[in-house]
């Protein structure tokens, strides 16, 4: 199979009927093999309903149901496992991404070699109060990754390898930063394509405001940790924790000894050890690095056991 069209939806009843007959019509225009996998982030508005009179009739189409509302990131993840074709397009179901862009995504990957190519949505039709936060965690984020080509890491519209969403995890709200999650996994052929963004046509924006943004930013700092410590916590816990003991035991060290030679001379003006400040605070950074070591060897024991925060409760598949 040439392409898988993933499209992770919440509340879209109005325009999947449109939005598969359109990417269909690219698909065959273009001779592609292909299917569509809707993936129902927990609809409650006939989505649902709307995806399963199109699958009767149409084989090319699969769909899948959440029991309850995840979120974008569950709906990908899902996909990803589902997908069959030799590329994977990922896009919104809002209409908003225009499916006459999968021919030239598709080249990239498979006759330019690329393992990822991002949309980007250079004139967007949003209101400011997306635009704004984005530009400004799209800036934190190519900082912090070192991924400078990319201008729009949460487009929506993207192209994988089969590869690339075979071997990468996505949960929490990390949606938004998978091009940073598949360099770390390795993959560090990623590109950028400008393409068209049209203005919402049915319904409104799911997205949830500021506190979207602040979850974002702690997933980045998540990934950022997890891909350089995920396989080897104790290095980061454990060198913190070295780090705190001997300032500590520096501290307290000299206070005790600095005391007695006090005593070895008979002076006797100087504080009791256990009246200055300073001791205490060495004591606390003792402790201290004794828990962050004890915490890096709890981590390394986590770190070789499976976890489950990608199970989620499928209701319905077809």
């Amino acid at each position: 199979m040439d392409i898988s069209v993933i499209l992770p939806l919440f509340n879209e009843q109005e325009s999947l009927e449109e939005l598969e007959d359109w990417i269909s019509r690219v698909m065959l225009a273009n001779g592609f093999t292909y299917e569509i996998l809707f993936v129902d982030d927990g609809s409650n508005d006939g989505s649902w309903e709307t995806i399963v009179k199109l699958q009767a009739y149409k084989a090319h189409i699969r769909g899948i149901k959440f029991r309850r509302n995840y979120g974008k990131s569950a709906a990908l993840s899902t996909g990803f496992l589902e997908a069959r074709g030799d590329v994977v397009i990922t896009m919104d179901a809002d209409l908003q991404d225009s499916p006459d862009e999968i021919p030239a995504l598709y080249s990239k990957i498979k006759l330019e070699g690329f393992d990822l190519v991002s949309g980007w949505k250079k004139t967007r039709h949003d209101p400011m109060s997306k635009t704004i936060p984005t530009k400004l965690f799209n800036a934190v984020t190519r900082s912090i990754s070192g991924i400078h080509n990319l201008h729009d890491f949460n487009c929506g519209l993207k192209a994988y390898s089969n590869d690339v969403v075979k071997n990468i995890e996505v949960y929490g709200e990390m949606h938004r930063y998978i091009p940073v999650i598949a360099k770390w996994a390795g993959f560090t052929k990623i590109a950028e394509q400008v393409i068209v963004h049209y203005p919402r046509k049915y319904g409104v924006t799911k997205f949830g405001g500021i506190s979207r943004f602040i979850n974002g930013f702690l997933d980045l700092l998540s990934i950022f940790f997890v891909g350089k410590f995920g396989k080897r916590p104790m290095h980061f816990f454990g060198t913190m924790g070295v780090l705190c003991f001997f300032m500590g035991f520096l501290i307290a060290f000299g206070i005790i000894a600095g005391k007695l030679y006090d005593i070895s001379k008979g002076i006797h003006f100087n504080r009791d050890v256990t009246e200055q400040p300073l001791f205490f605070i060495g004591l606390v950074l003792i402790l201290l690095g004794s828990q962050l070591f004890l915490t890096g060897f709890l981590a390394e024991l986590v770190s070789r056991n499976g976890s489950e925060r990608n199970s989620y409760q499928i209701e319905k598949i077809i």
